[in-house]
């Protein structure tokens, strides 16, 4: 029982646009998510970059994470994946570097390189 207390536990959100709401609508619900799972105790909160798609809201790494990390207090809050092809890394950094800065202890940044879906 000891160990499950002792475990962490994370969500990824993808931030799915609903055919009703659109991805303004889809940002909140992401926050909303973050809020709940942050009074469950969870441990972090995952974003996922994703371009051009119609149907995702998260291709803005970083701005989705300083929105997730302002609307919570305790949670970390991280990119499921940057994927450097897509940015300059120097950019990233001073972005990621900005947001511990404003966030401390709570901003996590996964980096890959696949090329995305544009291909």
């Amino acid at each position: 029982m000891t160990q499950l207390r002792n475990l962490k536990i994370s969500t990824l959100d993808l931030v799915p646009v609903r055919a009703d709401q659109g991805p303004a609508q889809s940002l909140r619900n992401s926050l909303d998510l973050a809020q709940q799972v942050e009074r469950f105790g969870y441990n972090r909160f995952w974003v996922a970059e994703h371009h051009n798609m119609d149907g995702i809201a998260s291709s803005a790494t970083s701005v989705l994470i300083g929105y997730l990390a302002g609307g919570t207090s305790r949670i970390r809050v991280g990119s499921g994946g940057v994927m450097l092809p897509n940015h300059a890394p120097l950019v990233v950094a001073e972005q990621f570097g900005t947001l511990a800065s404003l966030y401390p202890g709570r901003i996590d940044l996964g980096l890959g390189r696949a090329p995305g879906s544009d291909q």
